[in-house]
């Protein structure tokens, strides 16, 4: 938001854009597809759960309302866990408890036991999965990163389509009990997800010449100075204006965002449509988010936009606020296919959005605990959206100002964060104008800045990044170098000694009468 961070990937290794990444792209595809629709698409047996233990529909509806509070609210302690033990073992874990829970749910003989079970279990599982497939998504690509973004954010609707018309093949053959036994043996194939993410390790070109290094300089394994632990969870990311001015817009944005894929569908029938008819607003909805996606992400990666990504997501959240406002007028069905339509478009590009500009905000270093982050502020607001919107419903009866307060929720988040940006931010790095990133290097009493600029070539910026890596490595050998090593290394690109001189040097002893045996004058 106001400066690109540059990302190389974990360990310092550089994002590859390509190669394995697609099979993680692949991963993150399915991860998000189950993350976002397994809520809605589990709605489906909610009237048989109503008949078996005669409670309410509002009751019900609580076992999507914690699936979502669980996948949102959990970002801390995914954060902790990712930074802790890395995101293949996390997600493995979560892939275990997503499928426990819904198979400990097709034994549930009350409303309480499918609360914890498909609720906060199987809700933690893919929490556990989500967060670190984003991580991963964001360390692999960097380049292509806005275009893996919208292609793993078209999951969700893809998902929704599939798992709604299944949920209801399992629930007419199978009954609910068997439909939760086989989804949860459908959520096992978040492991194999898992299993995709491979982490990234630095070339052995690097390892072998840092053993190199050490062997030259004959220092122990003991003596080399121990890389700082990192943090479990990275508070500092709150010092950033440009990380605060988003989590506050987004958290503005989940009051309403959510609200009318909700809602639309009683609109629907409110105006006098049948059930079949109206559940049709949603396929067209999601029919159209699947395409919108991946179409906003190849439109945000292009080197003109990509800058000034901040503002198309500020365009996608006025574009999606609008368009709430004036279906909010809608008096007809035809008025609400048009209504889904737009409403599709706008919210696939909020959802290919949303997290590439946070991986652009806060870099990779810091996106684990940046997500965790604004998750769990997003989770307090989704929870007040939704019910916030029903209870107005319940005391107006008239679904124009449900939509109409959402579109306003939406359109002031776009509000916030396009003019925070430009008054902060815009100002804050204008000096000097259009620079990304200064690198000072050192070299013993003389200080070097490079400054590279915004708008440099790949190949240009490459040769940068290889130049400050070779030069933090030269800093790194002057640190291992101790005192007594110091005063008798001598450099062998300035050493110009010829055979004659050394063996004068040999032979004659210093002043102190003993002979030279430095390793560099030894033959």
């Amino acid at each position: 938001m106001g400066g690109v961070a540059l990302d190389v990937g974990a360990g310092g290794v550089k994002a590859p854009d390509g190669g394995w990444g697609w099979a993680v792209l692949a991963g993150c595809f399915v991860i998000t597809g189950f993350s976002y629709a397994f809520p809605k698409a589990i709605s489906v047996f909610f009237k048989e759960l109503i008949r078996e233990f005669g409670v309410g529909y509002s009751d019900t509806a609580w076992i999507s309302s914690i699936l979502l509070a669980m996948l949102y609210g959990t970002g801390p302690l995914c954060s902790v866990l990712v930074n802790r033990f890395g995101c293949r073992p996390v997600m493995m874990v979560g892939g275990l408890f997503a499928s426990l829970g819904m198979i400990l749910a097709s034994f549930s003989t009350s409303i309480i036991h499918i609360y914890l079970s498909a609720g906060v279990v199987t809700g933690l599982g893919l929490a556990l999965n989500f967060q670190p497939s984003l991580i991963m998504l964001n360390r692999y690509f960097s380049e292509k990163r806005p275009l893996a973004n919208g292609l793993s954010a078209a999951g969700s609707p893809v998902a929704l389509c599939c798992l709604s018309p299944l949920g209801q093949v399992l629930q007419y053959q199978y009954g609910w009990r068997g439909g939760f036994l086989i989804l949860g043996g459908i959520l096992l194939n978040c492991c194999v997800c898992a299993a995709l993410m491979k982490p990234l390790v630095a070339p052995k070109t690097h390892k072998a010449a840092d053993l190199e290094q050490d062997r030259e300089e004959g220092t122990d394994g003991a003596e080399t100075k121990k890389k700082p632990k990192a943090k479990l969870l990275d508070f500092s990311v709150f010092k950033d204006c440009g990380f605060l001015i988003y989590t506050v817009a987004a958290s503005i944005m989940v009051l309403g965002l959510f609200v009318p894929p909700v809602f639309v569908v009683s609109y629907a029938k409110e105006l006098g449509n049948e059930d079949t008819k109206s559940a049709l607003l949603l396929t067209i909805l999601g029919f159209i988010d699947i395409f919108a996606r991946p179409t906003c992400g190849l439109i945000a990666g292009l080197k003109w936009v990509r800058p000034r990504c901040v503002y198309l997501f500020s365009f996608a959240l006025l574009f999606n606020g609008t368009t709430d406002l004036i279906g909010s007028q809608a008096k007809d069905y035809a008025s609400l296919v048009v209504f889904c339509i737009f409403f599709g478009i706008s919210y696939g590009m909020v959802g290919a959005l949303q997290f590439e500009v946070l991986m652009t905000i806060v870099g990779t270093e810091k996106f684990s605990s940046a997500i965790g982050l604004v998750l769990l502020m997003e989770a307090i607001c989704v929870l007040v959206g939704p019910p916030g919107a029903g209870k107005l419903l319940d005391a107006t009866k008239n679904y124009m100002f449900v939509f109409l307060l959402a579109g306003s929720e939406v359109v002031l988040s776009a509000v916030v964060l396009a003019t925070c940006n430009f008054l902060f931010i815009r100002k804050k790095s204008s000096t000097p104008a259009d620079k990304l990133e200064n690198i000072t290097v050192t070299d013993e009493a003389k200080t070097d800045v490079v400054i590279k600029p915004a708008e440099a070539h790949d190949e240009e910026e490459k040769g940068a990044r290889e130049e400050q890596e070779k030069e933090v490595m030269e800093n790194l050998k002057e640190e291992r170098v101790t005192d007594k090593e110091k005063a008798e290394e001598v450099k062998l690109e300035s050493l110009t000694v010829d055979s004659q001189e050394v063996e004068r040097f040999l032979k004659e002893p210093q002043q102190n009468g003993a002979m030279a045996t430095s390793p560099e004058t030894c033959l």
